[in-house]
């Protein structure tokens, strides 16, 4: 089944209930209402035509810089520098419906029929984003819901056992999130008075991180680059 044949099956299955949006030619991606996002994964399981059987992964999303401009440097940044930021032409998804800052993407595979698809979900919410925990329909959701619960602060609403996985239990704040800075909260040493692992400030000093010009490079100054070679 092609990925034209696999839409028209999805949508049959769902109508109404999944939009899709703009993805590469050989992928399948679908935005979903949160309200209905467990309805409509059960039914991606269980028809018959569909079986998708396994989740592969899920990902939090923070849109807070989506699509914005790169920085102002003097040389290389949009070859070489740049901040995701994709031309108009190339097709991008767009941002989720309504505007929501963070969302969730759920890939899926059918290993009965060789066919994956990628849903997205908004959370309502911003300060404390929320989406309904799939545990019940795939159970491997359990540790993924956990990372994005860790890493963007992600509420997930039903989840069994809803608590930080890469993190250490005092972290503060979530890093993936864009306005998290870059040098964190806090940091972490052992003091060996104390004989335990401690909290203090940051002594880190911010920096902006910016690819500045060293120095002026002529080895790439198309006036001396193609210039003859002089005959001795």
């Amino acid at each position: 089944m092609d990925v034209e044949s696999l839409a028209r099956e999805v949508e049959a299955q769902l109508p109404g209930r999944v939009q899709r949006v703009p993805a590469l030619p050989h992928e399948l991606a679908y935005e979903v209402d949160p309200g209905v996002l467990g309805e409509v994964c059960r039914t991606l399981r269980d028809a018959p035509a569909l079986r998708f059987e396994q989740l592969i992964d899920l990902a939090g999303v923070d849109y807070l810089e989506f699509r914005k401009d790169e920085w102002r440097t003097s040389s290389a940044t949009r070859t070489g520098f740049s901040r995701a930021r994709l031309e108009e032409e190339e097709t991008v998804p767009p941002l989720p419906v309504g505007g929501a800052r963070f969302a969730v993407a759920y890939h899926l595979l059918s290993v009965s029929h060789n066919q994956r698809l990628r849903l997205r979900a908004q959370c309502s919410g911003e300060a404390e984003p929320v989406l309904d925990s799939l545990v019940e329909i795939w159970p491997v959701a359990n540790w993924f819901e956990r990372e994005a619960f860790d890493l963007f602060g992600i509420l997930v609403r039903g989840h069994p056992d809803l608590r930080r996985l890469l993190t250490d239990y005092g972290f503060t704040g979530h890093p993936f999130r864009k306005d998290f800075p870059l040098i964190g909260n806090v940091e972490v040493r052992y003091d060996p008075d104390r004989k335990r692992v401690i909290y203090q400030p940051v002594s880190i000093e911010p920096r902006v991180l910016v690819p500045k010009v060293i120095r002026e490079d002529n080895r790439y100054n198309p006036a001396l680059r193609d210039s003859p070679v002089p005959r001795t």
